[in-house]
């Protein structure tokens, strides 16, 4: 006997997919409430929502095949194609062999000078606004995100193409629509977010195929081919049609552009957020970063040394994972928990909601980095906390991730006290990341 995780009754249908459209970190609370199991049935789709650490490791990692890349991801494909993101099967671990070695610890080490520059310039650049009129300091630390991919991944100086970050933005805001209309608006209505999607997505490739000319050319005079894009170009010119070796290219380095600098940033605006609110673990921060630093850049060593900085990081991603939900689809039936999950259904592993099941985390909405103190992380279980997903689709890029936010905390903690502007209230809105709605407008004061 097929036995079925509980659901919502079909009475709720409507009010389901008004969430969707307007809540839905809302719509995964609900369902939490119901159980670590849950089925919705929304129209023709059915969807299982599952928030058990056993059960996330099961989808995500040890029946990971069954799983392809669901809702969400799916309509991402019209920019994404087939980039690391989106791609199953030979496609997939082709681009992943591929860009591996670019992110090998060792290597990602070696760009720790990289980072410090560009959270150095960072400080510099906020340092301006000192006594001034609010900055958008998401907007700055994407900016500094941008400066380190390009350089640590691409060699290449994305300074010049300003144009990423809202491109991007115009292409997540299409794939959602989609997502929450399930397709029933074709994709030749010329709707305003339609004809934004389509210039982003041919400024995207603008920037992709200028990017590509200039590493190549070069790549031609000699320079090394050990980044990212270089070995993501020596990949394509193996491929014997070149149309579809562009197409390929184009796939990949837009999905690294996106994917890139997008939570990463996400995440540095939490933790600056954050910080500002909590100013025990401020000061906490910033005396560390005096102690372990004085007044000089960090270098890779200072990572273990800058442990409550660390676990400041890893707190604001347990409250705002750089990737609240991983979307699958069931390929064949199989059983998760216990509950039949028929082929075909779209299966979510939230980690936003995983990451305050209280079966493992008491007080899960307080912010507590001392949660990620060793001796307590030791008794979690594994699957409890998943910020940069698990199982073979574990985020390649998560240590030049983690050195980013550390170092970016550490030094503008030390350098400045950074204010969130009276009445501005951060509101989670998610697309890839959980990004926030509006910016985070904030002061900039020296250090007390």
């Amino acid at each position: 006997m097929k036995v079925h995780p509980p659901g919502p009754p079909p009475t709720a249908l409507p009010g389901l997919l008004k969430k969707l459209a307007v809540d839905r970190l809302g719509l995964m609370r609900d369902a939490a409430a119901l159980g670590d199991a849950v089925r919705v049935n929304m129209g023709p789709k059915k969807l299982y929502i599952f928030n058990h650490p056993d059960y996330a490791k099961h989808v995500l990692a040890d029946n990971a095949a069954n799983y392809h890349k669901g809702i969400g991801l799916v309509e991402a494909r019209r920019v994404l194609g087939d980039g690391l993101l989106t791609s199953e099967g030979e496609v997939w671990r082709a681009g992943r062999r591929a860009v591996q070695p670019a992110f090998k610890p060792g290597r990602i080490n070696q760009q720790a000078d990289v980072v410090a520059e560009e959270a150095a310039k960072l400080v510099a650049l906020l340092r301006r606004h000192e006594g001034g009129d609010p900055v958008d300091v998401l907007h700055e630390v994407t900016g500094l995100t941008l400066g380190v991919l390009g350089r640590s991944l691409l060699d290449s100086d994305l300074s010049a193409y300003d144009s990423i970050a809202h491109s991007f933005e115009a292409v997540q805001d299409q794939a959602m629509f989609e997502m929450v209309t399930q397709g029933l608006v074709p994709q030749w209505v010329p709707t305003r977010m339609q004809r934004d999607f389509r210039r982003a997505r041919s400024e995207l490739h603008d920037v992709v195929d200028r990017l590509v000319s200039d590493r190549a050319s070069r790549m031609a005079d000699g320079e090394p081919a050990d980044d990212a894009l270089s070995r993501m170009i020596l990949v394509a010119r193996k491929n014997a049609d070149p149309d579809a070796a562009r197409t390929r290219l184009r796939e990949e380095l837009v999905t690294l552009l996106l994917a890139g600098h997008e939570t990463t940033a996400s995440t540095l605006g939490w933790v600056l957020h954050l910080l500002d609110r909590h100013p025990d673990a401020r000061d906490r921060v910033r005396e560390e970063a005096v102690r372990v630093l004085g007044d000089r850049n960090p270098v890779v060593e200072d990572l273990h040394q800058l442990t409550y900085t660390t676990m400041v990081v890893q707190e604001a991603m347990r409250l705002y994972p750089p990737v609240w939900v991983l979307p699958r689809i069931a390929q064949a039936d199989d059983e998760v928990g216990g509950y039949h999950v028929a082929a075909g259904s779209d299966v979510l592993v939230c980690p936003y909601i995983l990451h305050r099941n209280r079966a493992y985390w008491d007080d899960p909405e307080a912010f507590d980095p001392e949660r990620f103190d060793p001796q307590r992380v030791a008794n979690r279980p594994r699957y409890a906390y998943i910020p940069f997903g698990a199982g073979p689709r574990f985020c390649v890029g998560s240590n030049l991730g983690m050195m980013e936010a550390v170092f970016v905390a550490a030094l503008v903690t030390r350098d400045l006290e950074l204010r969130s502007v009276p009445g501005h209230d951060a509101v989670a809105e998610p697309m890839l990341s959980l990004r926030m709605r509006g910016g985070l407008p904030m002061t900039v004061h020296p250090v007390p």
